[in-house]
């Protein structure tokens, strides 16, 4: 019976933890866009690389 005295408020502690989390996650925009990712991986596409800065091409250039 003692232990329940300790576990019910270490289970409430962990239970606002959890709750907090997932706030901060809303706010922080984790679940604005769910279908994006799901689909890009059937996209046949390529994705564009960055784009290459000026002196990188020259010194390709010159090779």
């Amino acid at each position: 019976m003692s232990i329940l005295l300790m576990l019910i408020p270490i289970s409430l502690v962990l239970l606002g933890l959890a709750i907090a989390a997932f706030v901060w996650a809303v706010r922080r925009g984790q679940f604005d866009d769910l279908d994006t990712p799901a689909l890009d991986i059937l996209d046949d596409e390529p994705k564009p690389g960055p784009p290459q800065s000026e002196q990188s091409k020259e010194s390709t250039d010159a090779d």
